[in-house]
């Protein structure tokens, strides 16, 4: 980590990154990591697009949900345009169709649909997993920062994990480990430092971490992993639905499972819980899951 990295910076840099910038007619470009060339994170373009929609909506329309398809491998090393269709706004929801490209070639498509938010039945019939609470585990950092000293000099870690975020993991990593285990995940997640107040920047911050965990939970029965380079995957497509209000700098529980893979595809979903216990948010993927098979 760079001297000037402080848990502020990088969280300010996160708010940045989400901070779409106009360029007319429904258009956005979204900003880009700093020193960080490869492969565009999948949970920040749709964490773009879902800000770069929430700008076109009246901000007493909440976001709900949004469905979204990777079409293409995107570059962190090129600019990313946002274009916003209007599709509906009726007296109680909008929707809102976004189309990411690179250098004129759409990586992804999203829809996200909008509510005033009404009184009606309320329930919740999944309570929270009673697990370690996020205070008695390691963060993934130093995870991470054990296992490039194990490899040796000279080898690099091959995850890109938001640095915007503290993510500890309940269960071992089958990544460290290489041990077969129940397909089904506990993830607490949190930024490093405070956000803002306004809850589209806590959606935002939300969707683009709702993206870390879930394929590698189709992995977890397989004792595979996309670290060690014993397995591929890529995300296919991605939906959120956000159910109540929450703070993205506050811990949240990631429950994610994977209930089928086969075919070369893995499905996985979750469930997000802020730390007493209310649902907040669900999620679902399906991708490629592809095993590397020894030289």
């Amino acid at each position: 980590m760079l001297l000037d990295e402080t848990p502020e910076r990088l969280v300010a840099d996160l708010v940045l990154l989400l901070d779409m910038e106009p360029r007319g007619a429904n258009r956005f470009e979204g900003r880009r990591w700093k020193l960080t060339p490869g492969r565009l994170f999948g949970g920040q373009v749709i964490a773009q697009a879902l800000a770069a929609a929430e700008r076109t909506v009246d901000e007493g329309r909440s976001a709900h949900s949004l469905h979204a398809y990777f079409l293409r491998t995107g570059s962190n090393e090129l600019p990313i345009s946002y274009m916003v269709t209007n599709d509906f706004d009726g007296r109680s929801f909008s929707n809102r169709r976004v189309v990411a490209s690179q250098q004129g070639e759409a990586i992804l498509n999203l829809t996200a649909s909008f509510h005033v938010g009404e009184v009606g039945v309320e329930h919740q019939r999944m309570p929270m997993s009673m697990v370690t609470p996020p205070e008695e585990l390691e963060p993934m950092s130093r995870q991470l920062a054990r296992l490039a000293q194990e490899w040796g000099p000279g080898t690099e870690v091959p995850i890109k994990r938001p640095l915007a975020f503290d993510v500890r993991t309940v269960e071992k990593p089958c990544w460290l480990t290489g041990d077969r285990s129940e397909a089904v995940a506990h993830t607490w997640v949190r930024a490093v430092a405070p956000l803002p107040d306004d809850p589209r920047v806590h959606r935002a911050v939300l969707a683009y971490a709702s993206d870390m965990q879930l394929l590698m939970t189709a992995l977890r029965p397989h004792g595979k992993s996309m670290v060690r380079g014993d397995a591929r995957g890529a995300s296919l497509d991605h939906a959120i639905w956000f159910h109540e209000p929450f703070r993205a700098d506050e811990w949240l529980l990631y429950v994610t499972e994977s209930p089928w893979a086969g075919n070369g595809r893995g499905f996985t979903r979750g469930q997000i819980f802020t730390r007493d216990g209310r649902l907040v948010a669900s999620t679902a993927q399906e991708g490629v899951v592809r095993i590397v098979q020894p030289d």
